[in-house]
C-alpha cells in the first residue's frame, strides 16, 4: 500500500475532505455539497458538486467509482461507471450521478456520494505493427475463456 499526500482546496465552506471509511479502503469517500436536496428521478443524469479541487501527482490519477452501498441499495451510481481526474485538472471534482432504478432518490448535503481512489498509471507510447505477437487465446473475446 502506497501513501502520499494530495493538497486539497476546499472551494466551499460546506466541503468536507474525502475520508477512508477503513484503515485499508482503496477508495476515499466524496461527498455532496449542495443547496438544496437534489431529486434524481429515474434513467435521470444529475452532476453532484463536491466543493473540493485537488492536486493529483504526476504519474497518477483519480478515479471516481459507485460506492458499492449508494449503488445497490439506492440504484444511483456515476453515469460514466468511472471517472477519471488527470494530474493537470485544477477544477471542481464533480460526480455525474445516475439513477438506475425506478424510483425517486433523494441526494441531501453532505451525503456520500461517490469514492476516488488515487492509482498510479502507465503512459504508453502507441506503436503501429503489421503483427502482434501469438497467444493461446488469440482474438477470443466476451466470454471466450469460459463456459459462458
Amino acid at each position: 500500500m502506497l501513501e502520499g499526500k494530495i493538497n486539497i482546496k476546499k472551494l466551499d465552506d460546506r466541503a468536507i475532505v474525502p475520508t477512508y471509511g477503513s484503515e485499508f479502503s482503496a477508495g476515499a469517500d466524496l461527498y455532496a455539497v449542495l443547496d438544496d436536496e437534489i431529486v434524481i428521478k429515474p434513467g435521470e443524469t444529475v452532476l453532484v458538486r463536491t466543493g473540493i479541487a485537488m492536486e493529483i501527482p504526476i504519474g497518477y490519477a483519480g478515479l471516481i467509482y459507485a460506492r458499492s452501498g449508494l449503488a445497490t441499495k439506492m440504484g444511483l451510481a456515476p453515469a460514466n461507471k468511472v471517472g477519471v481526474i488527470d494530474a493537470d485538472y485544477r477544477g471542481e471534482i464533480m460526480v455525474s450521478l445516475y439513477n438506475q432504478s425506478s424510483s425517486n432518490r433523494t441526494i441531501s448535503n453532505g451525503e456520500r456520494i461517490a469514492q476516488l481512489v488515487i492509482t498510479p498509471f502507465y503512459k504508453a507510447s502507441f506503436e503501429e505493427v503489421s503483427t502482434l505477437s501469438e497467444t493461446v487465446r488469440g482474438a477470443g473475446g466476451f466470454g471466450s475463456t469460459g463456459n459462458n
